[in-house]
């Protein structure tokens, strides 16, 4: 868990729900991603422009990569070979080999990239730009924009399906889900929630979807096979942040 304020990432064991370590980072962490094969953590450090890597075993910081201005989230290939990062102020993503953990490449992208997600075979990596109203879509063999999709006001949240058809993406302006079918790249539904919905998660199996509304202090539970809202959960306030089984959309 990112501590945004203290410079920290603290360590929870999930078998005690106690914290187990406090890691020191960059400045301002947000971002966090663990890698696939579950060794490396990736910490996006909005304030100090770069990365801090975590060795997973040892919680101890092993890297230090410098990305672009403001790093906001972060997403691994499938693979494990590569990370990507998209640098809120930077207006583009930042591309790591994880084995050098060295930036290869810095693509341009959209205004206020924020959060990212890949297609199931890591082919492609979809990228909300909030203030651009648009989905960049980066190929991972060229490391290239190879698509943009119009999405709703003020996209956010993204997250791939476990099944790997779709993509939703949170619109927090307009108060909507968009849903992209990722063989054609194409908006083919949109779902309205709460108001200023934020993130997004999937149950493993693929029946729903949770949407996070923080002005509405709620969640919306969408029926995956309908593509609708079917309850709105009331919770804290400023919901932001939601995960479902084993994977995580960091902030």
């Amino acid at each position: 868990m990112t501590d945004l304020f203290s410079n920290a990432v603290n360590v929870i064991d999930t078998s005690t729900n106690t914290n187990i370590a406090t890691v020191t980072v960059g400045a301002n962490p947000i971002g966090v991603a663990v890698s696939p094969n579950s060794t490396l953590v990736y910490v996006g450090n909005h304030g100090s422009n770069n990365v801090s890597v975590i060795n997973a075993t040892t919680l101890a910081v092993i890297a230090t990569i410098p990305v672009g201005n403001a790093p906001q989230g972060i997403v691994f290939t499938p693979d494990g070979t590569l990370a990507y990062v998209s640098n809120e102020l930077g207006n583009n993503v930042s591309v790591i080999n994880v084995g050098t953990n060295t930036v290869i490449a810095t693509v341009t992208v959209g205004t206020r990239p924020r959060l990212l997600t890949t297609n199931l075979t890591g082919s492609l990596v979809y990228v909300t730009n909030q203030t651009t109203n648009n989905v960049s879509i980066i190929s991972t063999t060229t490391n290239t924009v190879v698509g943009t999709i119009t999405v709703g006001s003020e996209p956010v949240g993204i997250a791939t399906s476990p099944n790997g058809t779709e993509i939703y993406v949170v619109n927090k302006a307009s108060n909507n889900v968009s849903v992209i079918d990722t063989t054609t790249n194409t908006v083919i539904n949109t779902i309205t929630v709460g108001l200023s919905p934020d993130q997004v998660t999937f149950t493993p199996d693929n029946a729903f979807a949770y949407v996070t509304n923080q002005a509405a202090d709620t969640v919306s539970v969408i029926n995956v096979a309908t593509g609708t809202v079917i309850a709105t959960v009331p919770v804290g306030i400023n919901p932001t942040g939601i995960a479902s089984g084993k994977f995580c959309n960091p902030i």
